[in-house]
């Protein structure tokens, strides 16, 4: 007999033998000759491997690996229109879509067992069904309560969420209709019967100040607090610098270190000096460029509540109205943060640069600073500008020159080797002290961003390429390569504008940026830019080094924002260790090679997580500001085409739709390789890139959708259905839209994901938006359009009550 039980490994290898069939419980006792004392041990493995998807259990209570039984474990991804995909666990495996009734009762997040029931013929475009739900993701949802005779129905925020949770009149709590809730699913939903579930808290009305971001936030389980033990250990940081932990730290308490962020940042974790060399003196140097970074490592320390904590947050989420932090904010405001006449401990990089802009020298090592003075981007603007300062800034600003010199040194390097430089604009949302918008505006990259990204870039490239060659356990943030079938949409989209884009065998990121060049100043450059970010992959962590396409780099991290992100506070505690004490040792080396892959897989995942919620929540303020503008008339220009109608870009970045139904003049057709929509009678045409003017018809915060007519079709010809720019139906479905389930053509420019994808200090660069900031989404392909519902449909509650009373009336 055996002297213990087979491991979970050694089941499946069994398991995936050719030869291996399907056996039971039995039989795999004999097979693995499991003594009598051990049955209930190796059925519990068993049942537990199962639980994880790891094993599949058939009717005739047999076991197999699901690849071998034509099943497929992984994710849930709901849409908004009922069907959805599973995303599987193994990553060389095609997704799966589902439509609606093959769901299986499973919701948005849940992780399901799938059976493939059909695949194209290149084995790429697989159907298929959930036959078990193994995990729920969703026990809680935030929506709004509709009252009906007593009881109620949630309808989730999250539209992903396509069925409305049941509440029995004594599971209200005392909502009223039309308020904000939070529910708890009580039952789930299965094929024959909806979610049921009882309201635990009632948010408030939708219109009342604050309710709209408290329940984004719910939506995207964004926490508000920090755990008492968190708060508790935060507490016992100091708020000083003491003497005995300046030992063994380069002291640059003397030197011309300076911050430069918004205006309204708190968490200041990046400082910058640059020092004019004379190259016969300094082994050909020019530069001496210092980024020095918050050293949030020292304070919180590896396997401590606030490491934890920060672990799983993974991130800091800035929304329009707040920041939910990463860290408590006596270390991200306080002691961490390089606030100005403060010593302050960090992690320093200078880099000696030729006078070319090419580095050739580096150092990193632990340090003090004191900064001399905090800088916000419109003040280091006007100086640039203007070329001088009043008072005591004057003294800044030979220093702030030679920066600006050198950052376009930098980024002239940079475009050269081929790195994506976009500019993007993004709406800039103004709040009065109520937190009402007050106004939006158009904001776009300056010098003083552009300085900061150039040298953040510089230091990130340098960190990497240094412990790359230390040979050590690491996180990069790797972007690979565009898949050759939207490079191949994006080739056919700027056809119709007259640009030519050959990438040759392997797409390379100058083609793109030849691209940027060849626009520059045109009408369309906003639009066919957005529409190339959308062509990129997203951006992730990884224990590779990948590289980064966006950036034409050959490695890269982050490593300049340990305040707000989890991998740059991991790669301080390595560079501490291995500059202390010279290597890792084996066991540190085993540990990191552990945790490491978990670690950049959730942060990455966080990352995903935070860029919607903040997406959405520009969102939100975009649509309360075009609220109080139904019945304007406003300019805009068509930023997609589809068969269903025109998306318009208005000058704040927000986006609505023109339903073709409302183009009453003659009947139009969609045109795919032009994309366009033609009037047969007519031949009137509406191409991607026309100006049009539109009348803002009605604006519904709820659903997140907005209403516009085309303002030379007169009063009262009809309404149009349309969705603010990043709403959450616009968050992408990757190449799973091919799947053929309702797919509709056409270029999508979406505003909110763009103004993330501009921010300059929420990614360490603009060339790295396309990756960091937004939704996977072929560029030509959509199939989340918004249009199926017509106003029919809307007037009567459209199909999701219809759903919702059939699946109500069967668990009554």
């Amino acid at each position: 007999m055996r002297a213990s039980l087979p491991t979970a490994d050694e089941l499946q290898r069994f398991m995936r033998d050719s030869a291996y069939r399907p056996l039971t419980f039995g039989e795999l006792v004999d097979v693995f000759d499991v003594p009598p004392s051990e049955h209930d041990a190796f059925r519990r493995l068993l049942g537990q491997m199962e639980a994880e998807g790891l094993v599949v259990r058939t009717r005739t209570a047999r076991y197999g690996v699901p690849e071998r039984m034509n099943l497929v474990v992984g994710t849930f991804q709901g849409h908004m229109k009922g069907f959805g995909f599973v995303l599987p666990d193994r990553p060389d495996e095609e997704d799966v879509y589902v439509s609606a009734d093959a769901s299986g009762g499973a919701m948005h997040g849940d992780r399901v067992v799938a059976r493939v029931e059909r695949s194209g013929p290149d084995g790429r475009r697989r159907e298929g069904e959930v036959i078990r739900v193994l995990k729920r993701a969703v026990t809680k949802v935030v929506g709004t309560l509709e009252r009906h005779r007593g009881h109620g129905f949630v309808v989730p925020d999250d539209r992903r969420l396509t069925q409305d949770v049941y509440v029995a009149k004594a599971d209200l709590g005392g909502a009223r209709d039309g308020e904000k809730v939070i529910v708890e699913i009580t039952r789930w939903p299965s094929p024959r019967r909806g979610a049921e579930g009882r309201v635990i808290e009632r948010l408030g009305r939708p219109d009342e100040v604050g309710v709209d971001v408290k329940s984004l936030m719910f939506q995207y389980g964004l926490p508000s607090e920090f755990p008492a033990e968190v708060e508790e250990e935060a507490r016992r940081v100091p708020d000083r610098v003491s003497e005995a932990e300046l030992k063994g730290r380069w002291d640059l308490r003397d030197r011309e270190i300076f911050t430069i962020d918004g205006a309204d940042a708190k968490d200041l974790d990046d400082a910058v000096s640059l020092e004019r060399l004379k190259p016969e003196a300094a082994n050909g140097a020019a530069w001496r460029l210092g980024v020095h970074i918050a050293d949030v490592s020292h304070y919180v320390r590896e396997g401590s509540a606030l490491d934890r904590e920060a672990r799983e947050r993974g991130t800091s989420v800035y929304l329009v109205d707040r920041v939910v932090p990463m860290l408590p904010a006596r270390l991200s405001n306080g002691i961490c943060s390089l606030n100005p006449g403060e010593d302050r401990l960090t992690l320093t990089v200078t880099i000696d640069f030729d006078p070319d802009g090419q580095p050739l020298r580096h150092r990193i090592a632990p340090s003090v600073i004191r900064s001399r003075r905090r800088f916000t981007y419109d003040e280091v603007e006007e100086i640039l500008a203007a070329g001088r300062a009043r008072g005591a800034d004057a003294r800044f600003v030979p220093t702030l020159r030679a920066m600006d010199e050198l950052a376009q040194k930098l980024g002239a390097l940079r475009r050269e080797r081929g790195s994506i430089d976009f500019d993007l604009p993004e709406p800039a949302v103004v709040l009065d002290e109520r937190g009402q918008v007050r106004d939006v505006k158009r904001r776009s990259q300056d010098r003083a961003h552009k300085l900061i990204e150039e040298f953040m870039v510089a230091a990130n490239e340098t960190v990497a390429r240094h412990f790359l060659a230390q040979n050590v356990p690491f996180v990069y943030r790797v972007h690979e390569p565009p898949e050759p079938e939207k490079v191949q949409a994006f080739q056919e989209f700027l056809f119709n504008f007259g640009i030519a884009f050959q990438t040759g065998k392997e797409p390379s990121p100058r083609a793109f940026q030849e691209v940027l060049e060849r626009i520059r100043g045109r009408e369309e450059e906003h639009l066919i830019s957005q529409v190339m970010l959308r062509t990129m992959r997203q951006a992730r962590y990884a224990t590779e080094p990948l590289g980064h396409f966006g950036l034409a780099a050959r490695w890269y991290t982050h490593f300049t924002s340990p305040i707000r992100r989890y991998p740059d506070l991991v790669i301080h505690r390595i560079a501490h260790e291995v500059l202390e004490k010279g290597q890792l040792s084996a066991r540190r080396v085993g540990v990191l090679l552990r945790t490491l892959p978990e670690v950049a897989a959730h942060a990455s995942l966080m990352e995903r997580r935070a860029m919607e919620a903040e997406r959405e929540s520009v969102t939100l303020k975009l649509l309360q500001f075009m609220k109080d503008r139904v019945g304007e008339t406003i300019d805009g220009i068509v930023s997609g085409v589809t068969a269903f109608g025109v998306f318009v870009q208005l000058p704040n970045l927000a986006e609505g739709l023109v339903h073709v139904s409302t183009l009453t003049d003659d009947y139009y057709k969609y045109h795919e390789k032009h994309y366009a929509l033609i009037g047969e009678r007519t031949g009137r045409r509406f191409r991607l890139g026309d100006r049009v003017r539109v009348k803002v018809a009605r604006v519904d915060l709820q659903q997140r959708q907005m209403d516009f007519v085309l303002a030379e079709e007169g009063k009262g010809r009809g309404r149009t259905r349309a969705r603010a720019s990043g709403s959450a139906a616009e968050k992408g479905t990757r190449k799973r839209a091919r799947a053929g389930a309702e797919k509709a053509a056409g270029a999508r420019a979406s505003a909110g994901a763009g103004a993330a994808a501009a921010r300059a200090l929420d990614a360490p660069s603009v060339a790295e938006a396309p990756s960091d900031r937004l939704p996977e989404a072929t560029a030509a392909t959509r199939v989340d359009e918004p249009a199926a519902e017509s106003a029919q449909e809307r007037g009567n509650g459209g199909r999701r009550r219809r759903r919702r009373a059939k699946t109500a009336g069967r668990s009554r």
